[in-house]
């Protein structure tokens, strides 16, 4: 790809951020527009690699494995944020694990002693865990070694974003506006952060329940969840959610009783039926690629994302030679 192909990002979360690395370092001239730098949704996550309650799974499956082997690597290097950490995830019923979880290293099924009370199967495997406001600003960092460039803007339409020959639209739940995508819906989240203590993450198997159950060690921090509150978008704090995340792990966890709150994180997951990544040309000429939708999988599915977004230009380019 040459330096002088201009590609426009819009949006700076999780999706944007990757999207943009990846086409800057295949060699194109990459710009980056959002308002918020990095994105807040992206910074309130927890974050844990696992394709959650995302479709389509054959797609799902191929963007999540595609991720899981770069955070592997992005692993051996501290400043990324990312960490390779074992823990458990159990279920009050006696489910079957999830596929893609026997896949992972060091995976097992739990014995009854290494349990909390009131689980009734759980599974161990070592995952990687991603510190978000350090890995957010780790790929901004990459970003601008690779010649990329950021702008704080708003856009009225993703026609504003141009001239380019790609514009790739990571705007996460500001598509519903920008598209417009009426299928797209926010599920508001919030997240507990504490001060440091534990070295292994526990995450209940909650489906489809609007209270979570998680705790998430970053070396200094230890970020505990949640809420899924299905339509629901504001960021606004909520105290009564944040005492009810911290009972539930709490009694999960014991040494959390003792543990200072130090802030409280709140994002607004951009949900659809199914994770739109795929292309469209514009009026103009402009090739479009849409990459929003992720749900709670966006940092799970960012690399396999942001690699078959890129693809899209590469296509083409082809197609006009």
């Amino acid at each position: 790809m040459k330096r002088e192909v201009r590609v426009v990002v819009v949006g700076a979360g999780v999706a944007g951020l990757t999207t943009a690395v990846v086409l800057a370092e295949a060699g194109a001239l990459v710009h980056v527009i959002a308002e918020q730098v990095p994105g807040v949704t992206s910074l309130a996550a927890g974050a844990v690699w696992g394709p959650y309650l995302v479709e389509p799974k054959d797609k799902v499956d191929q963007w999540g494995q595609r991720s899981l082997e770069i955070f592997r690597k992005l692993a051996e290097d501290p400043s990324t944020g990312v960490r390779l950490t074992s823990g458990i995830e159990a279920s009050c019923t006696a489910d079957a694990p999830p596929d893609w979880a026997t896949t992972l290293p060091g995976f097992r099924p739990c014995e009854p002693a290494e349990l909390p009370a009131g689980f009734s199967a759980g599974y161990r495997f070592m995952v990687p865990l991603i510190d978000m406001p350090t890995y957010l600003d780790y790929l901004l960092r990459r970003l601008d070694a690779a010649g990329g460039t950021v702008e704080r803007r708003h856009l009225a339409s993703l026609a504003d974003a141009g001239p380019a020959a790609l514009i790739v639209n990571c705007t996460g739940l500001g598509a519903q506006e920008l598209v417009p995508d009426h299928d797209l819906r926010s599920i508001r989240g919030q997240h507990v952060v504490t001060n440091p203590g534990l070295t292994e993450f526990f995450s209940e198997d909650t489906g489809l329940s609007q209270d979570l159950l998680c705790f998430y060690p970053h070396g200094d921090t230890v970020v505990l969840g949640g809420t899924a509150l299905d339509g629901e978008g504001s960021l606004a704090p909520d105290e009564k959610a944040a005492v009810g995340i911290l009972a539930r792990c709490v009694e999960v966890e014991p040494r959390l009783a003792k543990a200072r709150v130090l802030e409280h994180r709140l994002g607004a997951r951009p949900t659809r039926a199914m994770v739109r990544v795929e292309a469209e040309r514009a009026e103009d000429g402009t090739v479009v690629v849409h990459t929003y939708g992720h749900g709670g999988a966006g940092v799970t599915l960012s690399w396999g994302c942001a690699e078959e977004a890129a693809s899209f230009l590469a296509a083409d380019r082809a197609d006009r030679l």
